[in-house]
């Protein structure tokens, strides 16, 4: 079956960086789409950042500028980048992956079990 495995995830200070990790693996080739997710309590899970297979990214409003998302095709692996981070980026991150397994007619969404990342003084 497919999994993604992220890593990464931790306390940074504000104004600290912090990058995280995802890999996907399974019977797989390149995945079409890789990304970020995350959400905070009370908050609704929201979209941080996405590469597609043409190296395309699209970022949410409230990152763009301080975050990097890449991947690395030859090891099905996403990362983000994370600059000047501040308090209200604290939240469980979620790695998402868009992929046609091998055997599969279709593309499926997949998703990670989520790494906490705190920023605070």
């Amino acid at each position: 079956q497919v999994q993604l495995v992220e890593s990464g995830g931790g306390l940074v200070q504000p104004g600290g960086s912090l990058r995280v990790s995802c890999v996907a693996s399974g019977n797989i080739f390149n995945p079409y789409s890789m990304g970020w997710f995350r959400q905070a309590p009370g908050k609704e899970r929201e979209r941080v950042a996405l590469i597609r297979n043409d190296g395309s990214t699209n970022y949410g409003d409230s990152v763009k500028g301080r975050f990097t998302i890449s991947r690395d095709n030859a090891k099905n692996t996403v990362y983000l980048q994370m600059n000047s981070l501040k308090p209200e980026d604290t939240g469980v991150y979620y790695c998402y992956a868009l992929i046609r397994a091998l055997g599969e007619s279709s593309s499926y969404d997949y998703w990670g079990q989520g790494t906490q990342v705190t920023v605070s003084s």
